[in-house]
């Protein structure tokens, strides 16, 4: 269903409201020479590991173990990055190389 000019400006009002609020409410709640408050520094150490374990978790839901190719791609590719970022540090470098492995595994040897 087609919308009409107002909606359509209603509509990029509310997103541009939208992502200016998400960029301007945290210096607003936590101006500068402030002391954060603690609840907010524990979820900064804890939140990115614990997203980085959903991922793997929703990125291996659908794996199965019992049947060809036994998750050797995906097991190939999670090694791949461990030892990437072990390596160099480098989360971009570590991402990016598991991927092409598992992006070469995939069209070549379990195709």
């Amino acid at each position: 269903m087609p919308m009409t000019p107002v909606q359509i400006l209603a509509m990029i009002a509310a997103v541009a409201l939208g992502a200016q609020l998400t960029r301007w409410l945290p210096f607003l709640l936590f101006p500068e020479g402030k002391a954060v408050p603690k609840v907010v520094s524990y979820l900064g150490k804890v939140l990115p590991a614990a997203a980085m374990g959903l991922l793997v978790v929703y990125c291996l839901r659908s794996v199965s173990f019992t049947a060809a190719p036994h998750g050797i791609p995906e097991a190939a590719a999670i090694l791949t990055v461990a030892l990437l970022h072990r390596w160099k540090g480098n989360v971009l470098l570590s991402i990016a190389g598991g991927t092409a492995l598992y992006m070469l595994l995939l069209r070549t040897a379990f195709a």
